[in-house]
């Protein structure tokens, strides 16, 4: 049988999910077939009980190719597989630029028949979490369009869950997922996706032991919001804004008290729940304290609710740092802990402290890999939950957990390779393979551990931690860098965190001679996607290591008093990292114009402004506060810096003048 431009869709129906799915196919066949007069041969959907669920079965019979399905989402993965077996439309079409020659038409073998099998994971998803990327950037003209290509990007991975926003973005964008055939389970910081307590009743104290009918009024309304919704019901009981709850109401001050409450509410909210759907699945996340109670036998919780575990943010699956506290508790479930098992894994993460949010996880997939496979031994099979921020930056690493959703299995290296290929040409698959495995390989450890591998906070946090400690009182330490480097003085801290730093530039130089060598050897789309995404972290990443060294060699002239090399080296860090943000900014183009403008939780333009405010702390205490000496020592000639009839004659230059004048000395 014949596809073409001309090959109609028959047997839509009315489902949502499904209508979706051919329109968006029909678009495929837009971008991949050429106009012509031909006939082409249909695409028929045939509805069939007896098949699985989720699952479909595609079949040529009579020159129709036969999509057949027992369910909307069995359909909606049937259609995306037609646009990618036949028409080669990837997954990550949209955000990788995929280019399209056009053709006549494909042809699909009479015999041709391709059923598939259920996904590994049961339920398995993303959630779009710190997206401030996408949320100030629309596509054609249209805020809603990312969210709509985060979507169908996720059903072409073959996900079938979503939490489709954080916060407001969450209900904003909740129809538009479910129209779309997702299944949304509620944010573990708003329990059976009710409104916050403080948000509900902000002249309130948010304590269940004052309110409790409030609290339960709250759960119910959501349940009634939501009950015509497919939903995985995320139950438990947080304090407001993502955090223990006994910060609000400390009378709860044993594990055995917290755990207690946890327990009651987590059942009473089952109980709500099963009186509206007797069939509704129940989740709960052990996250953060909720997962230390657990393992001390603290929290009793209903035999059918999945219980979710977590990573610490950097792939491993271990409880996260909070703070300056990292007790690393192992989170998989121990053995004969039954039930159901689920996991909330980061490919993106947000900790204002090492983690990555606009570059890719800086561990590589083999470690990524392992970590899921063993979550796997260990059967946590029922639900996962990716963290997939601004999706573009981590494309790579989500195709791959997907790929482990899927089978179960993944070949790290043949991934790479097939990612490479399928983007950016088969021509270009081993360079930009290489490419690929070399970023994790580049990033340079922080602590003892194999996940402790800084990511794009680490060069633009700790640093503003440095100099923001440094402003405050040199005399201490940060308390905010002891989880990276416990030292009795800041000038202890900033030496450690230079060796770092230098150590970065190293490797980062390096790294990026190895994706610039690749970068000449591309053409065309390749070349452009390229340089959208492993060349441009490359530059980023060498920028930032640079700004920070330039930082710690700043602060290290400040400890004793060379107030001009102070200001100096601030300055070069001020340059360094504003290049580093023009070089993320250089890169919007087409679609792209305007993705980094809200590039405020990494924030390396935040960076280079408190770079700027040492620049002005160091000339203030080097030659305030009269401001003559350095303009005159570095712009005027030594017979005039004899002789002052006058201290100035020209308006004072403004830092960035000034650091230009030393620049033309000191500069390299």
């Amino acid at each position: 049988m014949i596809l073409n431009r001309n090959s109609q869709i028959s047997g839509i129906g009315a489902l949502k999910p499904v209508q979706y799915a051919v329109s968006a196919l029909q678009r495929d066949k837009n971008a991949v077939f050429s106009e012509t007069e031909a006939p082409g041969d249909r695409i028929v959907l045939v509805k069939d009980s007896d098949l699985q669920p989720e699952c479909f079965c595609l079949q040529v019979h009579e020159n129709d190719l036969m999509v057949t399905a027992s369910d909307a989402l069995g359909f909606v993965y049937g259609l995306f597989e037609i646009s990618r077996r036949f028409l080669g439309v990837q997954p990550f079409w949209f955000w990788n630029d995929q280019k399209f020659v056009r053709i006549d038409s494909v042809t699909v073998p009479q015999n041709f028949t391709y059923e598939s099998k259920p996904a590994r994971v049961r339920y398995r998803g993303w959630f779009v979490n710190d997206e401030t990327l996408i949320s100030h950037w629309k596509v054609e003209r249209r805020s809603e369009m990312p969210f709509v290509m985060v979507f169908e990007t996720l059903l072409r991975l073959g996900g079938n869950l979503v939490i489709p926003g954080t916060g407001k973005n969450g209900h904003r964008y909740h129809d538009l997922a479910a129209d779309m055939g997702l299944i949304i389970p509620p944010h573990h910081a708003e329990p059976l996706g009710a409104e916050m307590f403080v948000q509900a009743y902000p002249e309130l104290e948010p304590k269940f032991s004052l309110y409790p009918e409030k609290f339960r009024a709250l759960w119910q309304q959501a349940i009634d919001r939501q009950k015509n919704t497919p939903t995985v019901w995320n139950i438990g009981f947080r304090g407001q804004g993502d955090k223990p709850f006994w910060e609000d109401d400390p009378q709860y001050d044993t594990p055995e008290k917290r755990g207690a409450l946890i327990s009651s509410l987590i059942r009473e909210q089952y109980d709500l729940v099963k009186h509206s759907d007797p069939h509704a699945v129940c989740c709960t996340n052990l996250y953060g304290e909720t997962m230390e109670l657990y393992q001390q036998g603290c929290l009793d919780l209903p035999d059918e609710v999945i219980k979710i575990w977590a990573d610490n943010g950097f792939g491993k699956m271990v409880s996260r740092r909070q703070g300056n506290s990292n007790p690393r508790v192992k989170a998989l479930p121990p053995q004969g802990d039954t039930g159901a098992h689920g996991l909330y894994y980061h490919a993106s993460f947000y900790d204002l402290q090492a983690a990555s949010h606009i570059t890719m996880l800086p561990n590589s997939t083999e470690f990524v890999c392992e970590e899921l496979t063993n979550a796997l031994r260990h059967g946590v099979d029922d639900y996962w939950l990716i963290n997939c921020s601004n999706v573009k930056p981590h494309a790579y690493l989500l195709d791959c957990i997907a790929q482990l959703w899927q089978s179960g299995t993944a070949d790290p290296e043949g991934h790479r390779i097939a990612y490479a290929q399928a983007y950016y040409g088969k021509a270009n698959a081993l360079p930009v393979a290489k490419c690929l495995a070399g970023y994790a390989d580049h990033a340079v450890s922080y602590g003892e551990h194999p996940d402790d591998h800084a990511g794009d906070q680490f060069y633009n946090h700790v640093p503003r931690m440095l100099i923001t400690q440094f402003l405050r009182d040199r005399t201490q330490p940060s308390e905010d860098l002891n989880w990276l480097c416990d030292r009795p003085a800041l000038s202890g801290q900033a030496a450690w965190c230079g060796e770092k730093f230098r150590e970065a530039m190293q490797n980062y130089e390096q790294y990026l001679r190895q994706c610039e060598a690749t970068a000449a050897t591309l053409t065309g789309a390749a070349r452009t996607l390229f340089q959208d995404t492993l060349l441009m972290q490359a530059q980023l990443y060498t920028f930032w290591a640079e700004g920070g060294e330039d930082v710690c060699a700043a602060l290290e002239a400040g400890f004793v008093g060379d107030w001009k090399h102070c200001f100096y080296q601030a300055g070069r860090a001020k340059n360094a990292y504003t290049a580093a943000n023009a070089a993320m900014r250089n890169r919007e183009h087409g679609k792209w114009i305007d993705f980094y403008a809200n590039e405020c939780q990494t924030d390396v333009k935040q960076s280079a402004q408190l770079c700027g405010y040492l620049m002005s702390f160091a000339r203030t205490m080097g030659e305030g506060p009269h401001f003559y000496e350095w303009m005159r020592e570095f712009n005027d000639s030594e017979a005039d810096r004899r002789v002052m009839l006058i201290l100035n004659t020209d308006n004072h230059p403004d830092d960035d003048t000034l650091w230009r004048l030393m620049e033309q000395h000191w500069g390299q």
